[in-house]
């Protein structure tokens, strides 16, 4: 902190157990927690990592010793202590998670009591709690008790959300890719009640995450992809590792984008209960939302990348209707949080809705078509990264650039490139989308040469 560098990134605080994320750290940020609560119930959850249970033993008992009360959730996906943190009134949550993180990472996610994860100016009360090592103390300590009253009434508001019967009239087959993560413990209950015929796999729980890795993309889901195929199903999806998350298959197997489907779902929103609703995305997300907004009379409000932004700017607008490129959805009417499970019901909702008996793939063929791309490149510090976007930013002369969050650069009115550190490792990311197939790869090829040319230039070798 006195050298100027933040603890949390861009979801919560994470780094590789034992190394950048170890005791000491997990301590103190812990007493930091428990100074800006200050008093009441605290929910505490975790995932499955490996190391989960240890640290989830260590935080607990330090809010103990801070006079807190704790109330143990166990193993259960962040949205549904998001949801319950929000519902039974807790003081505040916190999830031990690094999400899509490989298993060797984890963290800590703090929820507020309105169950969206802390705004970035509570961060930072928290950081300075942090570096002043200013902790407050309390007579006692407080109690550990067990919270197992979650999941059941999760469920039962999902359903409340969404047209059950309709979805149950269809009898869907749901191929699920649950990643070996936390959403085994939700998210086939949830569809079994919506009388879908369900298929798990990657079903068991392991902090390894030995089946296709704790992140869900498009280049990961084949076995998912070939088994929907197989088997013949109307939708196949997968989640992260904390089941906030969900990237969705076609009934022909094509795994598609989270922007694209979310897109879809916006749209449906907007069109069947939601008139006129205002989105909110970060700024790397597709341009497909603002033509879907613009056509249904919709506005779109951006924000810089994490879903923290996107559902703090929710709460502040009143909006109803988030999401993110990365499978993150977030309905607002369940809580302003990524859901994987709510946001499963509600595209199975939208595909019972269509009189025509639509396929998924049918619907995404009517949004226009655009080519994307997505990459990242090792950065060894944070200066190196921002000398490569202000390098990016310097080429040539676009016709508009933004700089909400990194460099969103647009070199013509149909095509975008986005280049931003990333908030949680020591990468830099690339985005970009054009309409035009041939010029997303020479823009694409144009901006990487740039950044390499940075990274050779900075090298240590």
């Amino acid at each position: 902190m006195q050298s100027g560098k933040r603890i949390f990134g861009t979801n919560g605080v994470r780094g590789i157990f034992g190394r950048d994320f170890e005791f000491n750290l997990i301590m103190n940020l812990t007493y930091s927690l428990a100074t800006f609560f200050k008093s009441g119930r605290i929910l505490l959850g975790r995932d499955v990592r490996l190391s989960s249970p240890i640290v989830s033993r260590l935080v607990g008992s330090v809010i103990n010793s801070a006079g807190l009360d704790v109330w143990d959730a166990g193993i259960i996906p962040t949205p549904c202590l998001q949801f319950a943190t929000k519902k039974y009134e807790y003081t505040g949550g916190v999830m031990i998670t690094a999400s899509h993180n490989p298993p060797e990472y984890n963290g800590i996610k703090p929820i507020a009591s309105d169950g969206v994860e802390l705004s970035r100016d509570d961060e930072l009360k928290v950081e300075e709690i942090f570096s002043k090592k200013n902790y407050t103390r309390m007579d006692g300590c407080g109690v550990l008790s067990q919270e197992n009253n979650i999941i059941n009434p999760y469920i039962e508001t999902v359903l409340s959300l969404v047209n059950a019967d309709y979805i149950r009239s269809r009898k869907f087959k749901v191929i699920m890719d649950l990643g070996n993560g936390v959403q085994g413990a939700v998210a086939p209950f949830l569809l079994q009640k919506l009388g879908c015929h369900v298929i798990t796999i990657n079903g068991e729980m392991d902090g390894n995450f030995p089946g296709r890795g704790s992140e869900p993309t498009t280049n990961n889901l084949s076995q998912l992809s070939q088994i929907v195929r197989d088997l013949d199903a109307d939708l196949g999806v997968a989640y992260d590792g904390d089941g906030d998350r969900s990237i969705f298959c076609d009934e022909k197997g094509i795994a598609h984008t989270g922007d694209k489907t979310g897109t879809l779902l916006v749209r449906y929103l907007i069109r069947s209960r939601h008139t006129g609703a205002e989105i909110v995305c970060p700024i790397n997300t597709t341009m497909l939302l603002s033509k879907v907004a613009e056509e249904e009379k919709s506005k779109v409000s951006f924000t810089k990348v994490g879903s923290v932004e996107v559902s703090r700017q929710m709460l502040a607008h009143g909006s109803i209707i988030g999401m993110e490129e990365n499978g993150g959805f977030m309905y607002g009417k369940m809580n302003e949080v990524r859901d994987g499970a709510m946001t499963t019901a509600l595209l199975l909702e939208m595909l019972a809705s269509s009189t025509t008996r639509e396929s998924l793939s049918q619907m995404l063929n009517k949004l226009p078509k655009t080519y994307q791309y997505k990459t990242k490149f090792e950065c060894g510090t944070n200066a190196i990264a921002n000398k490569a976007v202000d390098s990016c930013l310097a080429y040539k002369d676009p016709i508009k650039t933004e700089t909400i969050d990194g460099a969103k650069i647009w070199p013509d009115n149909d095509s975008w490139l986005l280049v931003r550190p990333s908030g949680t490792e020591p990468l830099l990311r690339l985005y970009a989308e054009s309409m035009d197939e041939s010029r997303l790869s020479s823009m694409v090829h144009e901006y990487s040469s740039i950044i390499e040319n940075v990274l050779r230039e900075t090298s240590p070798d």
